[in-house]
């Protein structure tokens, strides 16, 4: 089976679609989404829209469980807990009731998912060697996907040593042999100093994966960003991919 991965999208609409078209010409047979569909980013409701009508799985994100009152808005500080208040004042009552019955974790045949890390699926970020080990010792599955930081991640281990890092695009991990923890890199919002749309094709039948990026119309998101009112710093740190 094939299956695409992608991760916090935070409300970027045009990065949203351009990664779904790039998928769309790969043929996956399933799209699963590690979380953080809104926050940040201008345009909640479509985004909602557009994972609910394309994804086969999809979990809750921290940023999805501010927006529906799930998780407190004090735990949250400056850019992000304004955005996170906006989003509430314009997320229709249909994208909060689908937001608030998704959990932060799943398992399929072969991987488990986790918005943030099986130490703590909301909040935790796998951004080291020894966070990674101890998230695939607490798991079983070959595969183990993870979302939440914004960086595209592939590390992998077997018994006590560990492999890997960043994955930029074209990143080939060879999943036969080892273990991995992979994280596709986000969507919306990277954080690896390329500041184009990340995604992740994991071939489980062929025991492989590529890393892609997607390039997206950034000055378009950026001019929506300021349109509606949100925090300047959300629309420059787009360009940079920081």
């Amino acid at each position: 089976m094939r299956v695409a991965v992608v991760s916090d999208i935070h409300a970027n609409l045009h990065a949203l679609e351009a990664v779904l078209a790039d998928i769309e010409r790969e043929s996956p047979d399933e799209l699963w989404c590690l979380g953080d569909v809104v926050g940040y980013g201008p345009r909640p409701n479509e985004c909602c829209a557009l994972v609910r009508e394309r994804a086969d799985l999809v979990l809750c994100g921290n940023h999805d469980l501010a927006v529906v009152g799930t998780l407190d808005l004090a735990e949250f500080s400056g850019d992000a807990a304004t955005a996170a208040r906006w989003t509430q004042t314009v997320l229709d009552d249909e994208h909060r009731s689908w937001l608030a019955g998704l959990e932060p974790t799943a398992k399929r045949d072969r991987a488990e998912l986790f918005h943030a890390s099986p130490r703590d699926p909301v909040w935790d970020y796998v951004l080291s060697e020894q966070v990674a080990l101890q998230s695939l010792a607490l798991t079983e599955a070959p595969v183990v996907l993870v979302g939440h930081s914004h960086v595209a991640l592939a590390l992998s281990s077997a018994g006590d040593d560990i492999a890997g890092g960043l994955a930029p695009g074209g990143t080939e991990p060879e999943l036969a042999g080892r273990r991995w923890l992979l994280n596709p890199g986000s969507v919306g919002q990277p954080r690896d100093g390329d500041p184009q749309a990340a995604w992740l094709l994991v071939d489980f039948g062929a025991e492989g994966a590529v890393f892609r990026r997607v390039a997206y119309d950034v000055d378009a998101t950026q001019v929506e960003i300021r349109a509606v009112g949100l925090p300047d710093g959300l629309a420059g740190r787009l360009a940079y991919g920081l």
